[in-house]
C-alpha cells in the first residue's frame, strides 16, 4: 500500500504484516530456539500450599543419567524480587519473593529447586527424585479467612495478611447522603480467580556470552527492560551485563508483564554452568503456578434520587493477591486500580472507597487484561440494573440519566476525563438493539415459555498511562515514558525501534503505518524492531493499552525528527530555503516546483557516503531518537456492550445469541486491528463471565491441571460479535489514537451477567458473582420455583 496526498495509511485497514510469517509457521518463539550444548531446566515445585521446608535431598537426582546439576536457593544465593510502594506502614507491607523458596513455601507449585539436564525428559525424571521434606502449616485460602482473627500468617511482615490497605477517597458528608437518599442499593459481589492463559506459556533460553561478557536471555516477556533490571540485581551483575531479547510471543495479557522468578533462575543456572539453559513451562505449571488474577470481593452501597440520579457510592473492595507481591506493580495493582477509577463513565456526587490486598496461599496475582475494571464495571452495571428496577426506570434510561456528557470532566475521584462519546455509544447501541429486533425476540420467547434477556454495560478505559498517572499510585518503580528511534539507510529503507512489545497487537503493522505517513514512504519500506534491550536503552513495554498512545507517539516523534533532518538536507541539496520544501512520496521537493526534487535514496547517499556534501554543522547519518510521556490523567476510550442471552431452564445452560459492541478508541490506526482486539477481549470477558475459574481444594491444591478441568470457551461458545466504531480523537498526541487493547474484556462480563439476570427476572433468581455456571442457574431457578410452589401451597 502506498500513501498519497489525500489518503494516509493511518486509519486504513492495511493487511497485518506479521501474518504471513506467523500463519505459515515461520514465527520464531522461545521454544523454537536452540543453542549448541544446550541444557534443559525443570523446576521442583511445592506440593503444599503452606509449609516449612525441613530439607531438600537431591543426591539421587544428581546421579541420574544426563543430569548436569540440581540447584536450590542455598546453592544459587540469588537476591529476591522486591516490589515497593512509597506508602506508610499502615497502608503497605513490603514482602520479598525469593527466586527459589527458602525456609517456607507459600503456594502449591512454588519453585523450590531447579534441575538441569541434557534433555527435558531426563530433567523431569530427576526432578521427581528430589526429596523435599515439609512441615505442613494450615493454609489461608480466601479473603474472609485471611482477615479473620487467629488466621495463619502467610508473611511475618504482614501479620494481618494485609499487604495493601488504602482509602483513596472519602467525600465529606457521604454518610448523610446515603442516610437521606430515596433509594439505596446494596450489592455483595464476588469474581473468580482466573488465569490469563496466553497460548504460548512462559519460557526462557539463557546463555553467557564471553565475548560481550553478557548474560543473554531470550524470554517471552512484555517488559524486557524490567526483567533486565531485576536479573542484574538478583544475579549480582552490572545492568549492561544482562541483555534481554524477546522473539515472537504468543500472547501475554498481562501475565508476562511482571518479572518471573523462573526466568531469573534459568539465567542463574546458565551462569553457574557456563552453558545455555532453556526452560519451557508446561501447561500444568501454567495453570497451577503461573501468575493469576481477578479474585475480588466487593461490598457496596449506592444512593439514588427518586428520578435516578446517582448520588453516592460507598465501596469496600478486597483483592486476593495470592502469596507474593509482583514486580514492578506490587500487590497494589488490583485494589489501587479499582479504588482510583471506579466511578467510571458516570457522574457521581460522593465517593468513598477502601481497597485492600490480602495475601493467601495461592499463586501470586499479576495484571490481567483490564486490571480490576471488568470487576468494578460489573459492580457498577449491576448497581444500575438494581436501581432501575427499584425506581421503575428502564436499564437504558438510568444510564442515560447519569452518563458524563460534558468534557473535560473532573470526577469525584480527582481524574479529569478527556472527551469521549459515552452517551452517543449507548444510544447507538440501543438503536442497534431495536433494529436487530432483540425486544421482539425476547417477547416471542416469553410467549413460548423460554427465557431470553438483554444486558447492557457502559464503561471507559483509561489508556496512555504516563509517568504522571502511575506516580499517583506511589510505586517505587514508576512506569510511563517510552523511547523510539527512526533510521533510514542509504537504500531508503526505514527501521524503527520501539520499547513496546508486540504479542498479538500487530505493532509491526500499526507502528509502521505511523512512521510511513510521517516520512512519506511506502509501508513496505518500514520495518519495526522490538524486544532487544541492546537496541533500545530503556522503556516500559506493552501493557495497559499503552503501546499506540505512548509507544506509537514516541515512534511518531522520532520519525518527525528524522523528517526534519531529511527536509533540511533536501533543501540544502536543492539549494532552497528549509521552509520552502516539503516531503512527498519518496523524496523532498520544492513547494510549487514539483520538478525540483531529490529522492530519499539521494538524500541518504549524501548522509552516509558523501558527507562532504552535508551542510556545515550537520552530522552524518539519518538516525533520530525521541521519547513520549504523559503527565496528565491520560486519555479514555469508551464503549457500550449489549448481549442477548437465552437461559435454558431445564439445564440452566446460558447461550449468548448475539453480542453488540459500539466502541470509541479515538483515531483507529488500523480499524481491522482494533476489531481484532475487541473480539479477542470480548471472548476473554465472556470466559470470565461464564467459564473460567481456578478453584482449590481444602488443602490449597489447584483443581485444574489441564484444559479438561479449566473450562476455556472455544469458538463454539463465542457468538458472532457485531462491532461499530465512533471516533473522538485523543487531544494530546499527534495521531489522535487512544488505547484499544483491553476494552472488550472490560465490558463483556457485565453485559452477559445483566442479560442472564434479565432472563431470570421475575423468578427471584439473581446472580452477583462470576463465573455463572449452568449449575448455578439451574439451582437458582429450581430453588425459586420450589419457593414459589411452597408459597402457593
Amino acid at each position: 500500500m502506498k500513501p498519497n496526498s489525500t489518503k494516509t495509511l493511518v486509519g486504513s485497514s492495511a493487511a497485518r504484516r506479521e501474518d504471513p510469517r506467523l500463519l505459515s509457521g515461520r514465527g520464531r518463539f522461545v521454544d523454537d530456539m536452540h543453542a549448541p550444548g544446550m541444557l534443559h531446566a525443570v523446576f521442583v515445585r511445592s506440593a503444599h500450599a503452606h509449609a516449612r521446608l525441613i530439607g531438600i535431598d537431591s543426591a539421587e537426582a544428581q546421579q541420574m543419567p544426563g543430569v548436569a546439576a540440581v540447584f536450590t536457593a542455598e546453592d544459587l544465593r540469588l537476591g529476591p524480587i522486591v516490589a515497593g510502594l512509597d506508602r506508610p506502614a499502615k497502608e503497605w507491607a513490603e514482602t520479598a519473593m525469593p527466586i527459589l523458596a527458602s525456609g517456607k513455601v507459600r503456594f502449591v507449585g512454588e519453585p523450590i529447586a531447579v534441575v538441569v539436564a541434557s534433555d527435558p525428559y531426563a530433567a523431569e525424571d530427576a526432578a521427581e527424585q528430589v526429596d523435599v521434606s515439609y512441615d505442613p502449616l494450615d493454609p489461608v485460602l480466601g479473603d474472609d479467612q485471611a482477615l479473620s482473627a487467629g488466621a495463619p500468617v502467610v508473611h511475618e511482615e504482614a501479620p494481618q495478611n494485609t499487604l495493601v490497605d488504602v482509602s483513596l477517597f472519602a467525600t465529606e458528608g457521604i454518610d448523610r447522603i446515603l442516610d437521606e437518599a430515596h433509594t439505596v442499593v446494596e450489592v455483595d459481589l464476588r469474581t473468580g480467580r482466573q488465569n490469563a492463559l496466553p497460548l504460548e506459556t512462559r519460557g526462557a533460553l539463557a546463555q553467557w556470552d564471553d565475548r560481550s561478557e553478557q548474560m543473554v536471555v531470550h524470554t517471552c516477556t512484555q517488559t524486557p527492560h524490567q526483567v533486565r533490571t531485576v536479573a542484574a540485581e538478583s544475579l549480582g551483575l552490572l545492568e549492561r551485563q544482562v541483555r534481554i531479547v524477546v522473539p515472537d510471543m504468543g500472547g501475554g495479557f498481562g501475565q508476562k508483564c511482571v518479572v518471573s522468578r523462573e526466568e531469573i533462575a534459568t539465567a542463574a543456572a546458565a551462569l553457574r554452568l557456563r552453558k545455555p539453559v532453556k526452560w519451557i513451562e508446561d501447561r500444568r505449571e501454567a495453570l497451577t503456578a503461573a501468575f493469576l488474577a481477578r479474585q475480588q470481593h466487593y461490598t457496596a452501597r449506592a444512593a439514588f434520587s427518586s428520578d435516578g440520579e446517582f448520588l453516592a457510592l460507598d465501596v469496600d473492595v478486597i483483592c486476593d493477591m495470592g502469596a507474593y507481591s509482583v514486580y514492578p506493580f506490587t500487590a497494589g495493582i488490583e485494589p489501587l486500580m479499582a479504588s482510583a477509577e471506579m466511578p467510571g463513565v458516570y457522574r457521581l456526587g460522593a465517593y468513598r472507597v477502601r481497597g485492600r490486598a490480602v495475601t493467601t496461599n495461592k499463586a501470586p496475582t499479576a495484571p490481567y487484561r483490564g486490571v480490576s475494571r471488568p470487576q468494578y464495571v460489573l459492580l457498577l452495571e449491576h448497581i444500575m440494573e438494581r436501581a432501575a428496577a427499584e425506581l421503575g426506570m428502564t436499564s437504558v434510561d438510568i444510564r442515560r440519566r447519569n452518563l458524563i456528557t460534558e468534557f473535560p470532566y473532573k470526577s469525584v475521584n480527582n481524574i479529569t476525563y478527556d472527551p469521549g462519546s459515552y452517551l452517543e455509544s449507548l444510544e447507538l447501541c440501543e438503536k442497534l438493539v431495536q433494529e436487530r429486533g432483540w425486544p421482539q425476540m425476547q417477547q416471542k420467547a416469553a410467549e413460548e415459555g423460554r427465557r431470553i434477556g438483554i444486558g447492557y454495560s457502559c464503561f471507559s478505559e483509561r489508556t496512555g498511562y504516563g509517568t504522571g498517572a502511575f506516580a499517583q499510585r506511589k510505586m517505587k518503580a514508576v512506569p510511563g515514558f517510552d523511547l523510539a528511534e527512526a533510521r533510514m539507510d542509504f537504500t531508503g529503507a526505514v527501521t524503527i525501534t520501539s520499547a513496546t512489545i508486540n504479542h498479538g497487537q500487530s505493532h509491526e503493522t500499526t507502528m509502521s503505518q505511523i512512521a510511513a505517513d510521517v516520512l512519506g514512504v511506502e509501508l513496505s519500506a518500514v520495518r519495526l524492531e522490538q524486544g532487544d534491550t541492546e537496541r533500545v536503552p530503556y522503556g516500559w513495554g506493552t501493557f495497559a493499552s499503552r503501546s499506540i498512545v505512548v509507544g506509537g507517539s514516541a515512534v511518531r516523534n522520532a520519525a518527525s525528527r528524522l523528517k526534519e533532518k531529511m527536509l533540511a538536507l533536501g533543501a540544502h541539496l536543492l539549494e532552497a530555503e528549509a521552509d520552502q520544501v516539503e516531503m512527498h512520496h519518496g523524496g523532498v521537493r520544492v513547494l510549487g516546483e514539483p520538478e525540483r526534487s531529490v529522492s530519499h535514496t539521494e538524500i541518504a547517499t549524501v548522509a552516509y557516503l558523501q558527507a562532504q556534501r552535508l551542510p556545515e554543522g550537520m552530522p552524518p547519518g539519518l538516525s533520530e531518537s525521541d521519547s513520549f510521556d504523559v503527565f496528565n490523567d491520560g486519555t479514555f476510550s469508551n464503549a457500550t456492550h449489549a448481549a442477548l442471552v437465552e437461559v435454558h431452564e431445564g439445564t440452566g445452560q446460558p447461550e449468548i445469541l448475539s453480542f453488540l459492541c459500539v466502541e470509541d478508541c479515538g483515531v483507529a490506526i488500523n480499524p481491522q486491528v482494533v476489531e481484532g482486539q475487541a473480539r479477542g477481549g470480548i471472548a476473554q470477558g465472556i470466559a470470565g463471565a461464564l467459564f473460567e475459574e481456578i478453584e482449590y481444594d481444602a488443602a490449597g491444591h489447584p483443581l485444574a491441571g489441564s484444559f479438561m478441568d479449566y473450562r476455556t470457551p472455544t469458538a463454539q461458545e463465542i457468538p458472532d460479535i457485531e462491532i461499530h466504531h465512533l471516533e473522538t480523537p485523543c487531544l494530546f498526541n499527534e495521531t489522535g489514537a487512544k488505547g484499544a487493547g483491553e476494552g472488550g474484556t472490560i465490558g463483556a462480563p457485565a453485559a452477559v451477567v445483566n442479560a442472564i439476570n434479565d432472563a431470570c427476572r421475575g423468578t427471584g433468581a439473581e446472580f452477583s458473582h462470576v463465573p455463572i455456571t449452568s449449575r448455578d442457574i439451574h439451582a437458582a431457578l429450581f430453588a425459586a420455583t420450589t419457593t414459589s410452589k411452597l408459597q402457593e401451597a
